[in-house]
């Protein structure tokens, strides 16, 4: 059955990994552990129990819309407006006060101290042989009517003294609240693990097998959102329903499985639900900055907002890659294991960004015993397209206006030489061999003259030409073009960057496949090369997803130190992957690493902003910028001093000096309408606690949250 990531996600190049098998063998759960329901979202990696009752439990919890950003599993929605609340020494006090006055007042009329006008309706309505009461009926009306006295004293002062408020909040509707009620039982039509979509479609026998394994504790949430994925697949026509029929029937749980034969991570840290494609990355505090919706709710990631792109800001041990990339690239693999996202994460060696299991591709560029190399060129063909992504890889970073700055003059130089060699060769320049072009060198070049003439491609010696002639001019960047190129034509490298067709380059053309990609790049003594690499990746990155024939998969890129990434180019092409249903995460240590020019168009073209504690000032400035002002209802309060003229308000005043300890005064408020920045930069440098960041949001569908003070550890 020709299913969704169905193909090899790795580079026609690749080596074959070791086989697997189709499906992991699963750890015996022991007595009194606590079991793993088959990958739930929330729960330390154990196995899966064996009745399947709470993957069963997990997979029917309410999921309710909400606005974007928050953890759906289980959220209860809130109002959009915080509803007034009465203190409690207020509300206690009042309703003490409101009992006395009603004791008082029936004390009052019990005793005749009032006269007995409220005894006229009652002589009214009785015969006068019962207004002396001589018999037992007489006796309960009068009785009666004292009552209906007392309970309409009791409503009066009840609805004064907010009783029923008092009861609401610490009665036993509060109990009731505090103990979540079982949510009702889903209707069989409507039950997610009876599969009523495919019985709707008439696969009712893929349904109960599928609904068995679900039972039977053999399906998992990764297995759950695939065949969704899958079945998905079938109603756009890309799949038939026959052959996803037989493949459920034949394998069950384990149909339409991932090209790696995996099921699941080696195990989780994050908290995940893969039918909303979310992760949860902590909670929204309950801070009066956060709209009241959002505050002690789960705050949460997914394809819906990466597909803006995110940026986070934070200085060294703020949590950026163990609170926010390594979730992120976890939730990322599991949804490329359903078939449904493609990642690439590119970070330092031992950065935590996952063990080697949970990548299909691992590139240790530097290190010689990584399996797999990095294409140069991106798999292009064309030497235009390579010539421009290899510019912006080398020189992107010159954004400013010296000889080497013009990306289209390095992108015609490297072009006038790919061309020709191409032309020759069947293949692009190594690293080497392009080194030697761009310096100029005799030999390389009258060696490729001789090729061309010789078979007689006279267009491509006019651009060699043209190449050698501009050699000569003081403004030639073929300069800068080969001092960049050096940097990755070292011993280190050497095994690396291979276009003779001997090695195994992988080519981010795969990302048309539900491939899990990881880059270690090389630190030490290497930082240069580190940032050369991270701009080709992007660059290769940008230039593929356009062209991407599927674009129903989600493509990301994660970039754990983006220092050096950051250029004209790239901010233009991070505003167009939102159309080619990808996106972009992108870390920084601080804006300063980021050209001054660019950082008002980063902010601007990124949907999700992050800033973690321990911001600069300078840095805050920019978010504080981007995020804008908001109007608010601004209160002052002015304390007017009373000045007592009678001898018997001196001494009144007196007394209340002596007790209270302070004049007495006359408090006026006035309120208005100011406006003011959401977050100054004096808050984000010194008022976001440890563990905390503040976060806006923007969705694909152009749903915005405003900035968030979240708790990274909640």
């Amino acid at each position: 059955m020709n299913t969704e990531g169905t193909q090899d996600p790795r580079g026609a190049g690749a080596r074959p990994a070791p086989a697997k098998p189709a499906v992991p063998p699963q750890p015996v759960t022991q007595p009194g552990a606590v079991a793993h329901p088959g990958g739930v979202p929330g729960a330390p990696t154990a196995p899966p129990l064996p009745n399947g009752n709470a993957f069963l439990a997990w997979l029917r919890q309410p999921r309710p819309e909400a606005p974007p950003g928050i953890w759906r599993l289980g959220h209860r929605p809130r109002p959009a407006q915080q509803p007034e609340t009465i203190p409690a020494r207020q509300l206690l006090g009042g309703a003490l006060i409101a009992f006395l006055v009603g004791w008082l007042v029936w004390s009052l009329l019990w005793n005749g101290y009032l006269g007995g006008w409220w005894l006229v309706p009652l002589y009214a309505m009785i015969p006068d042989s019962w207004a002396e009461p001589h018999s037992f009926g007489s006796v309960v009306v009068v009785y009666a009517y004292y009552v209906v006295v007392a309970v309409a004293i009791m409503i009066g002062v009840g609805r004064l003294g907010r009783w029923g408020e008092v009861w609401r909040r610490y009665g036993l509707p509060a109990w009731r609240r505090a103990v979540p009620a079982a949510p009702p039982p889903v209707p069989p039509q409507q039950d997610p693990a009876e599969w009523p979509q495919l019985r709707a479609a008439g696969a009712g026998e893929a349904a109960e097998r599928l609904a068995a394994d679900a039972r039977a504790g053999l399906m998992r949430d990764v297995d759950h959102a695939r065949l969704a994925r899958a079945w998905q697949g079938v109603r756009n026509g890309r799949n038939t329903l026959a052959a996803f029929v037989a493949a459920v029937l034949k394998d069950g749980a384990a149909a339409c499985i991932h090209p790696s034969g995996a099921r699941d991570l080696p195990g989780r840290s994050g908290r995940h639900d893969l039918v909303t494609a979310q992760v949860r990355i902590g909670a929204s505090a309950e801070d009066e900055r956060n709209p009241y919706e959002y505050r002690g709710a789960g705050v949460a990631l997914g394809p819906d907002l990466l597909g803006t792109s995110l940026l986070a800001v934070g200085p060294p041990g703020s949590g950026k890659t163990g609170s926010v990339v390594w979730p992120l690239a976890e939730s990322l693999c599991l949804q490329a294991l359903a078939g449904r996202a493609a990642v690439v994460v590119v970070g330092a060696a031992g950065a935590g960004l996952g063990p080697t299991e949970a990548y299909d591709v691992v590139i240790r560029i530097g290190r010689p015993e990584s399996r797999y190399d990095l294409d140069l060129y991106g798999g292009a063909t064309d030497p235009d397209e390579a010539a421009a992504v290899l510019a912006e890889a080398l020189v992107g970073d010159l954004s400013d206006p010296h000889t080497g700055s013009d990306g289209r003059r390095s992108t015609t130089v490297l072009a006038q030489l790919l061309g020709p060699f191409q032309a020759v060769h069947g293949r692009f320049p190594s690293v080497s061999e392009l080194r030697a072009l761009l310096d100029g060198s005799p030999g390389a070049l009258g060696t490729l003259r001789k090729a061309l003439t010789d078979t007689r491609q006279d267009a491509m010696l006019r651009e060699l030409d043209a190449r050698e002639r501009q050699l000569a001019h003081p403004g030639d960047v073929a300069g800068a073009l080969a001092d960049r190129v050096a940097l990755l034509d070292r011993p280190a490298f050497a095994d690396f960057f291979d276009t003779s067709g001997n090695g195994r380059p992988f080519s981010l053309r795969a990302l048309d496949h539900p491939v899990r990609v990881r880059i270690d790049l090389p630190q030490r003594g290497h930082a240069d090369a580190s940032r050369i690499l991270t701009r080709l990746v992007l660059a290769q990155f940008m230039a593929n997803v356009a062209v991407r024939e599927d674009r129903s998969l989600f493509a990301c890129l994660i970039l754990d130190d983006a220092t050096g990434a950051v250029t004209p180019e790239a901010v233009r092409g991070i505003q167009r992957l939102r159309s080619a249903n990808a996106g972009a995460v992108l870390t920084l240590r601080t804006l300063d690493d980021a050209p001054r020019p660019l950082r008002g168009p980063l902010l601007g073209a990124i949907g999700c902003r992050m800033a973690l504690s321990g911001l600069t000032p300078w840095d805050g400035q920019d978010f504080a910028e981007v995020w804008g002002k908001e109007w608010i209802e601004a209160r002052d309060i002015t304390d007017r001093q009373i000045i007592a003229e009678t001898p018997l308000g001196k001494t009144v005043h007196m007394l209340r000096r002596m007790i209270t300890g302070r004049a007495p005064t006359a408090r006026a408020v006035t309120v208005r309408q100011v406006e003011r920045e959401r977050w100054s930069a004096s808050e984000l440098a010194h008022s976001v606690p440890p563990g905390h960041a503040v976060l806006s949001l923007t969705s694909i569908r152009g749903e915005h949250a405003p900035p968030l003070l979240v708790d990274l550890r909640g």
